[in-house]
């Protein structure tokens, strides 16, 4: 045998148990991350079924208490939009560090807070702070992965932040008569700082920056003209607007519901939303594996159905384990829908602006979280049933017209066909 073989089997082996390594190093790095995304999102519900009792506490109307929600959402929307540009120029990790960093402090000091308009202050600075995290991991998924292959990646983190939804919903409700509701913050700035600790070594698995220098104001929204004024961004991006105004717009104001509907205190009310987010814990990595087999126009449209049917399920006087299982189905269209527009958004762009149009995905859903809690919050005052109709109709509308507008999002094999 020739001399030379040897030395190239040696080194093709050298060259595999180093990607081996490096693809283990990924898994690792992608399950912090998720974790941290679960941990914003935890924070993040765990506010609005303590709506009632923060509203009693601070003795204020659950309408004024209620803006903590959109100070929180509108904030992290924002922010969103420039994470991801100044992610482009200066690489993911730095700008997910920071973020990650003044979302713990922030979340440590919500516990001082000792009036509503407090309360309100420091949920909008954590929003500005915590909208550095998710949508990079997710620009970081489109950096690593191909098309074909993110189905997956996307159900794992999705899964994380369903966890934390499920977590955040129940468990903020169920354990705040026992710890008082400033431990709950407390608790969760802990735990996201262990995960920034143990992060701090994945640094280098980062992709580096995509461009030398930040674009112009001009140049930022040309990019986002350029995504909107096709057909395909511009219906994506509208349905997440809408889908996240649909979702938070029921989700925020359950604590509430529960509360005069049925007259439930905390724990019940945690314990009736205890499936919320479930779903997505159990099902988001099948979801995600779906996708990438089947693709996402045989998915989205039952998934708006199935989260507009649970709206107006809850609109007649149901039994407390009926209105339990409208809440499982809300939190299983949720699954079905928003997953896969993140997927879409990661196909519109190039290397070199994915930063900023996943930073205009993150904007689009969490000025929908936060336009729809308002919304939902003023049609409230008119009651829970005419509010309900409306938002369930018009999600219903939405599924309908989403068959024909989503027809197109076939599953691509990895060579780029169409199956």
């Amino acid at each position: 045998m020739p001399d030379f073989e040897p030395q190239e089997f040696n080194r093709s082996h050298r060259e595999e148990i180093d990607q081996n390594q490096r693809l283990r190093q990924h898994e690792r790095m992608f399950q912090l991350l998720a974790i941290a995304a679960g941990l914003i999102f935890l924070q993040g519900y765990m506010i609005a079924p303590l709506i009632p009792r923060l509203a009693m506490l601070f003795q204020v109307p659950a309408q004024e208490i209620g803006l903590i929600v959109p100070a929180y959402m509108l904030a992290y929307a924002l922010a969103a939009l420039f994470y991801g540009i100044l992610s482009d120029r200066f690489g993911r990790w730095p700008v997910m560090r920071i973020s990650l960093g003044v979302f713990i402090l922030c979340t440590a000091l919500t516990a001082t807070a000792q009036t509503a308009t407090q309360m309100t202050l420091w949920r909008l600075l954590t929003g500005l702070a915590a909208s550095g995290v998710i949508p990079l991991t997710f620009a970081l998924i489109g950096d690593l992965f191909p098309y074909h292959q993110r189905g997956a990646k996307l159900g794992l983190v999705f899964a994380a932040m369903e966890g934390g939804m499920a977590v955040g919903s129940a468990g903020g409700a169920i354990l705040e008569p026992f710890t008082g509701w400033q431990f709950l913050f407390i608790g969760t700035a802990t735990a996201a700082a262990l995960v920034l600790w143990h992060l701090r070594r994945y640094g280098a698995l980062f992709d580096a920056p995509k461009v030398e220098k930040l674009p112009t104001l001009s140049q930022i929204f040309a990019g986002y003209r350029a995504v909107l004024s096709h057909a395909r961004g511009c219906r994506t991006y509208g349905y997440v607007l809408w889908n996240g105004i649909y979702h938070s717009g029921v989700y925020t104001w359950l604590g509430l519901y529960l509360t005069e509907r049925y007259g439930m205190g905390e724990l019940r009310i945690g314990l009736t939303i205890l499936g919320y987010g479930i779903p997505g814990l159990i099902f988001s990595g099948l979801i995600g594996r779906a996708v990438d087999r089947w693709g996402r126009r045989w998915l989205i449209p039952p998934g708006l159905a199935m989260a507009a049917v649970a709206g107006l399920a809850m609109i007649p006087e149901i039994p407390t384990f009926a209105t339990t299982a409208a809440i499982l189905v809300l939190s299983l269209g949720y699954d079905f829908t928003q997953p896969l527009f993140v997927g879409i958004v990661s196909d519109l762009g190039t290397d070199e602006t994915l930063g900023q149009i996943m930073g205009l995905k993150v904007f689009a859903l969490f000025t929908g979280f936060g336009v729809g809690s308002l919304i939902f919050g003023e049609v409230l005052r008119w009651g829970f049933v005419p509010t309900l109709a409306l938002f369930g109709g018009v999600q219903l509308l939405s599924a309908i017209l989403a068959i024909p507008l989503f027809r197109q999002e076939k599953p691509t094999l990895p060579w780029g066909d169409p199956v």
